[in-house]
């Protein structure tokens, strides 16, 4: 599941280190981005005046100050993960841009007229504390002691609070999910090995040719075939050629088959339609056992009839994984890469899969040999996913790039998840909804970013963009 402004807060707070590949969670710096100096703490006009301008976004100003405070929080609370800390001119530069775009969404919301109260943020930061099982006394005083401001935090409190509901005003609120992506969503976790789930809707052309044919015979109706499917691929109506030339008892129908389950078709309809977009024609004739076919796909569906009933159970994957992070230790991307190749040869040489993650992963899973259980569709970040999903099981996975660095997956087996297939739909269409909000939002914000003024002053710690 995506993970809130508000969580990322949360988990900055706690302490907690760079996430696990089960949280979809921003990097580690991200999150330190998020999670502290939100808002630098607030100061006199009269210090604000003298103060070196960083960046102007529309018609306000990020100062210099505010930035060194913000990349003095970030650079702390990296220091205490035993995270990599980037160089200074990278990170401040991060830092800043991570400002400005958080500058531009807070006057978004000023425009849409987004206010939290400080009864929300008293009731979000005694929340964090009980998610800490602390007082909020104590809470604040780890915090402090952690070199944290509490008038900071508290500000983070207030602005995540704001974005988190500018987001769902602008975004979360707009995201629909059709019942074919939760069908086509949930037969996609079932791995390379699961048999088909979608029933093809095929439209064929049927030259016959009998089983005593000659030679002449043959080549005559081939040629007679090519000739039809040249006709149709220089963009002749099918369902016209069909009645016109087909041979088959559907031709007045204009071979038009309805939607039908693989099971119930020829294997060279459903070889050939597998490699078909909708709407797509078939290249070469089909030969089968009642003569030459031409062949087009008009759509797919999954299930029988599409019904909640006749939908495929969603699968849970027993994966485990070896990941080696970039700039841990100085890793560049390239040895990391290289070692992710190494210890994937010596898996696949017989080597043990728990021992080589006991010894290498740089996850919080290593101790259990990489075993990260039963995953269900949505918990893991896309590309790991995909990954998993496109492996049989047993497999072992080349380098999987992540935000993370880079994993060596094995899956050990699927099972269909427990609850009704309504229940199962339901995650299935929020894991959906979540991905496609994410994705949304991503690109709301590089819209909002670039119709925004923003210019970087020169001079500082920065050069003008």
């Amino acid at each position: 599941m995506a993970i809130t402004n508000m969580q990322r807060l949360a988990m900055l707070a706690a302490g907690i280190g760079a996430a696990l590949v089960l949280v979809p969670a921003q990097p580690a710096l991200a999150q330190a981005l998020t999670g502290q100096g939100a808002q630098a703490a607030p100061r006199a006009r009269s210090a604000q005046a003298v103060d070196s301008v960083a960046a102007v976004v529309n018609d306000d100003v990020i100062t210099e100050r505010e930035l060194q405070t913000r990349v003095d929080l970030i650079t702390r609370r990296l220091r205490q993960q035993n995270a990599p800390v980037p160089p200074a001119d990278q990170l401040t530069r991060q830092v800043l841009d991570q400002m400005v775009l958080e500058r531009v969404q807070l006057q978004r919301a000023k425009e849409d007229g987004i206010t939290i109260d400080d009864a929300a943020v008293q009731a979000t930061l005694q929340r964090l504390a009980q998610a800490n099982n602390m007082p909020i006394e104590m809470y604040r005083a780890r915090l402090e002691a952690q070199g944290v401001p509490w008038s900071v935090f508290t500000n983070d409190a207030r602005t995540e609070l704001t974005l988190s509901k500018l987001r769902e005003r602008e975004v979360d609120s707009k995201i629909t999910v059709s019942d074919a992506e939760v069908a086509n969503y949930i037969a996609s976790q079932r791995g390379p090995d699961a048999k088909a789930q979608q029933d093809l809707r095929i439209e064929h052309i049927l030259v016959k040719v009998p089983d005593d044919a000659s030679q002449d015979a043959l080549a005559a109706a081939q040629k007679k075939a090519q000739a039809i499917l040249d006709r149709a691929k220089g963009g002749a109506k099918f369902e016209s050629l069909a009645k016109d030339e087909s041979q088959a008892d559907d031709a007045k129908k204009g071979g038009d088959l309805g939607f039908l389950s693989p099971s119930k078709l020829p294997e060279e309809f459903v070889k050939a339609s597998s490699q078909l977009r909708p709407g797509e024609l078939s290249p070469d004739l089909i030969r089968t056992a009642s003569g030459f076919e031409i062949v087009r796909l008009v759509d797919r569906r999954t299930g029988v009839g599409g019904s909640v009933g006749d939908a495929p159970k969603l699968v849970q994957t027993h994966v485990r994984h070896i990941l080696l992070r970039v700039g841990q230790g100085g890793v560049s991307e390239l040895q990391a890469r290289e070692e992710a190749l190494k210890i994937r040869q010596q898996v696949e040489a017989g080597g043990d899969f728990a021992k080589f993650a006991r010894s290498y992963s740089q996850d919080g899973s290593a101790s259990q040999g990489g075993d990260l259980g039963w995953i269900s569709p949505g918990e893991t970040v896309p590309e790991f996913e995909r990954a998993m999903n496109n492996l049989k099981d047993g497999e072992v996975s080349m380098p999987v790039r992540t935000e993370y660095g880079y994993h060596v997956v094995q899956v050990l087996g699927r099972r269909d998840a427990t609850g009704s297939i309504q229940q199962q739909m339901d995650l299935a269409r929020q894991a959906i909804g979540q991905r496609k909000a994410e994705q949304a939002y991503a690109d709301w914000l590089r819209q909002l970013r670039d119709s925004a003024y923003v210019e970087y002053k020169a001079g500082g710690s920065l050069a003008q963009q």
